[in-house]
């Protein structure tokens, strides 16, 4: 049986991986900053380690063959580049050289589609190009971009995989996360809409192709995990077709998108933590679409539709009185 040992234990991804790995019979170590926070089910294979990213792992990456690293700084609110770096690159950075210490076989790297450039629907992006602008701008992106080439350029005995999932719905999404889309429109009369548009895929897909990578991956190769490129207006017309809603959707004109962005440029000026800046802004008007061809022929995932992963998460939400 194999070892597991899994960073970010606690977030949506990581609650449903461990979940069809204790299933499939997984030993499975998963890190935490506090037990009594798990949100997932309990097995007897799942070993829960309260400690954190900068402490010594080695007693329990030494009994693993497989690292998977979903730990990350995502908030898009933080100011400076260095509140994401000490996560997303320094802390990766030490659990990295400590896995190749331990003598791990792989390391299976959850990174972002955003460190790849995205495309339109008739020319999505794909596993080729690294990112551009407007991601080039970002904090987060960058910063796990940098994490991307540190791994690639000092891996030796430790195999590395670059996973780039994108926006990921589904169950155990408890703080919630990307859930918070679904609640804009959840029982709404009406909501603004940017014209922009992402890639959306259900997080359990994403869960099966992380276990996938652990034998059919390829050393330093990058697999984007993504299914259905929509546009926001047409998400959440999904969304409302899905739960039998009639919300009004209003389209919000570019102009004022990039107005309330530079008056977030300028409270940041102030060292005032806030998602409203021009990038931020920018990338709700881009079309952020992209390929999944690669991760379905070479990990062999076959994608749910969206809105069974809306179904999933607003049941979720449902059971948690959310």
């Amino acid at each position: 049986m194999n070892n597991i040992f899994i960073t970010g234990a606690n977030s949506l991804l990581g609650t449903n991986l461990i979940e069809l790995l204790c299933q499939d019979n997984y030993n499975v170590y998963a890190l935490v900053r506090a037990k009594n926070k798990y949100q997932g089910k309990q097995y007897n294979n799942l070993f829960l380690i309260e400690s954190n990213l900068f402490d010594d792992l080695s007693p329990y990456l030494k009994k693993c063959t497989i690292l998977v690293h979903i730990a990350a700084e995502t908030r898009q609110h933080l100011h400076s580049a260095k509140h994401y770096d000490k996560i997303n690159f320094c802390a990766t950075k030490t659990i990295f050289e400590t896995a190749q210490q331990c003598h791990v076989k792989r390391m299976i790297m959850v990174s972002t589609a955003n460190t790849l450039s995205h495309g339109t629907k008739d020319n999505p992006g794909n596993e080729l190009k690294p990112f551009r602008y407007p991601f080039t701008k970002s904090f987060y992106a960058q910063s796990k971009s940098k994490a991307e080439q540190y791994l690639k350029t000092n891996s030796k005995e430790t195999e590395v995989i670059f996973l780039h999932p994108t926006f990921m719905l589904g169950a155990y999404d408890h703080k919630p996360s990307s859930g918070k889309i679904l609640f804009m429109i959840w029982k709404k009369k009406w909501i603004f809409c940017p014209k922009g548009g992402k890639n959306f895929v259900h997080v359990q897909d994403v869960s099966k192709a992380i276990i996938s990578a652990f034998s059919k991956a390829k050393d330093k190769e990058h697999y984007l995990l993504c299914n259905e490129n929509l546009t926001y207006k047409e998400f959440f017309k999904k969304f409302n077709h899905t739960t039998q809603q009639k919300t009004k959707i209003i389209t919000v004109p570019d102009f004022i998108l990039l107005f309330i962005g530079f008056f977030g440029d300028l409270v940041r000026l102030l060292q005032i933590n806030t998602s409203l800046n021009s990038t931020n802004m920018r990338i709700l008007y881009e079309k952020n679409f992209y390929s999944n061809q690669k991760s379905r022929s070479e990990l062999g995932i076959e994608y749910q539709p969206v809105e069974t992963a809306i179904r999933d998460a607003l049941h979720y939400f449902n059971q948690k009185g959310m």
